[in-house]
């Protein structure tokens, strides 16, 4: 782990702490309790780090989810996605990121239920949308168009539903996970199938508007 500069910001102390924040919010909570148990644990003072998660459970979640951001980031390098193909980068993108939870499964359980308050929807979407951007990004989409949003939109609804599995599952390596997720990830690679066809007859299909204009300026 990178050491705290002498004089950090906060946004440093928030990147430090976010990685011990899970050990104990699964015991105590995402509370005041957790950064206080986090800020000793790391020999920082306490004002300063509620100072850093002004925001509270959400901010300290945020911080924890962008640290599993930069950390799969980490264990996924560029090589072994290099090779594989769009489904295989994903399953593989995803499958690191719950290597990665795993050891704080109670922490995450405790995380979604804040994320699910209406008042936190919001911030939930954002925080699915920037891994879905992320892991999109590494499996080398660099669409600009309604593609663009439309496969963020349908890879975040994925993971989402992947971690409700994952939270439940009870069998060896996750197989059930897996399973689940191998189901899902063949669903997005249909439907981008599908749609490309889509796109492709919709660009071949006469238009209407061309068809009109010639009705009203014959060619000469």
């Amino acid at each position: 782990m990178t050491p705290l500069p002498d004089d950090p910001t906060l946004d440093e102390v928030r990147a430090y702490l976010a990685p011990r924040l899970a050990g104990h919010a699964a015991f105590d909570g995402w509370n005041r309790a957790a950064l206080v148990s986090a800020a000793h644990e790391a020999s920082l003072d306490p004002a300063m780090v509620a100072l850093a998660f002004s925001g509270g459970a959400t901010d300290m979640i945020d911080a924890w989810f962008e640290w599993l951001d930069n950390a799969m980031v980490r264990v996924v390098s560029p090589d072994m996605l290099s090779a594989q193909k769009v489904r295989e980068k994903i399953t593989t993108l995803i499958e690191a990121r719950l290597e990665l939870l795993a050891p704080n499964r109670e922490a995450l359980r405790r995380a979604q239920a804040i994320l699910a308050m209406p008042q936190n929807l919001p911030k939930a979407g954002r925080l699915g949308w920037r891994a879905a951007d992320q892991m999109w990004r590494l499996a080398g989409d660099s669409t600009t168009d309604f593609n663009h949003y439309s496969k963020r939109v349908i890879l975040a609804g994925v993971y989402a539903a992947t971690l409700l599995v994952f939270l439940s599952d009870e069998s060896g390596n996750w197989t059930e996970t897996r399973a689940f997720l191998a189901r899902r990830i063949d669903g997005i690679i249909r439907f981008e199938k599908a749609k490309g066809q889509w796109q492709a007859r919709a660009e071949r299909r006469p238009s209407l508007a061309r068809f009109v204009g010639r009705l009203r300026y014959p060619a000469i």
